[in-house]
């Protein structure tokens, strides 16, 4: 599966951003779809992830209640909208595609598909 993700930028503290993330594939339905993210010199940190057939969803503490990962069959997208941003949440955001039972999972290894970044820069 090809991963394309987009929405990134410079928002205020309190502010919001929808990230989104273009997929391609013929077997979409079988997949697991995350959000991740990154600073330099620091691992790669799950945010949020969603079965793509549906149901499942799961977020990193640090976001939840404030984040929503949704995907969209029509557009072949998953999206993550991001409310009440901090400038903690700065970061590069990846999105990824994993098999469909790396949905509980918030390590990044199992996850094989990556986009190719998107940053996302929230001043305080």
């Amino acid at each position: 599966v090809q991963l394309q993700a987009s929405g990134g930028g410079l928002v205020q503290a309190g502010g919001s951003l929808r990230l989104s993330c273009a997929a391609s594939g013929r077997t979409l339905s079988t997949y697991a779809m995350a959000w991740f993210r990154q600073n330099p010199g620091k691992e790669r940190e799950f945010v949020a992830s969603i079965r793509w057939s549906g149901g499942m969803k799961y977020y990193a503490a640090s976001v939840k209640g404030r984040s929503t990962i949704s995907r969209d069959n029509a557009r072949n997208t998953v999206d993550l909208q991001m409310n009440s941003l901090r400038p903690e949440d700065t970061a590069v955001y990846y999105c990824a595609a994993g098999p469909s039972w790396a949905v509980a999972s918030t390590t990044s290894d199992d996850f094989g598909s990556w986009g190719q970044g998107t940053q996302v820069t929230v001043s305080s």
